[in-house]
């Protein structure tokens, strides 16, 4: 019997297996308690912390936090003139400001950032919440990624040194941002 990849994936993630000695009947895979298991309690602590997700959790939290205060900041008058240079030179982006002004384009990005921190703190309760949270966090630090090429400052060259350079406070702070987007899936 052929099995199509999708389903394939749908039964993995259903935790349900095919047991080679029983053809054709479907059973579902029991999560191992880990931490009776363990010898140590080092090894003890690391099962419990697996069995209940703790890194998932702390780092989901550090990104509801920071996308709620990033967000509501975007919303006040300093916050919204310290992103005008980044959104100009956006090539994603760069029409929303022209579109809706800087206070209004700015209101829209922090709306947008504090409505994907309250999806992906759904997503504790229900999932397909959290995976659209998830999705419009990754765009916004992607986006966020390119202004570190786009905007000039971001990297500086080194003086006395050809083709050698670095990036600035400015280009540091952007990068920092994006590389929060690895957070916004795990």
């Amino acid at each position: 019997m052929l099995i199509s990849p999708a389903w394939h994936w749908i039964r993995w993630l259903n935790h349900e297996y095919r047991s080679p000695s029983i053809p054709g009947q479907a059973i579902k895979a029991e999560r191992q308690d880990l931490s009776n298991d363990a010898k140590s309690v080092l090894t003890k602590l690391a099962a419990w912390i697996n069995e209940r997700n703790i890194p998932f959790l702390i780092t989901s939290i550090g990104m509801i936090v920071m996308l709620l205060w990033a967000g509501s900041y975007k919303m006040t008058a300093p916050g919204a003139e310290g992103i005008v240079p980044l959104v100009s030179n956006s090539p994603l982006i760069w029409w929303h400001f022209k579109l809706f002004g800087p206070y209004i384009g700015s209101d829209i990005i922090g709306l947008s950032e504090v409505a994907a921190a309250i999806l992906i703190a759904a997503g504790y309760v229900k999932p397909k919440a959290g995976i659209i949270g998830g999705f419009i966090g990754t765009l916004m630090f992607f986006i966020t990624s390119t202004m570190v090429i786009t905007t000039p400052g971001a990297i500086i060259s080194v003086p006395g040194i050809h083709h050698m350079r670095y990036m600035s406070f400015l280009g540091l702070f952007l990068s920092r941002m994006s590389y929060r987007s690895e957070d916004a899936f795990t």
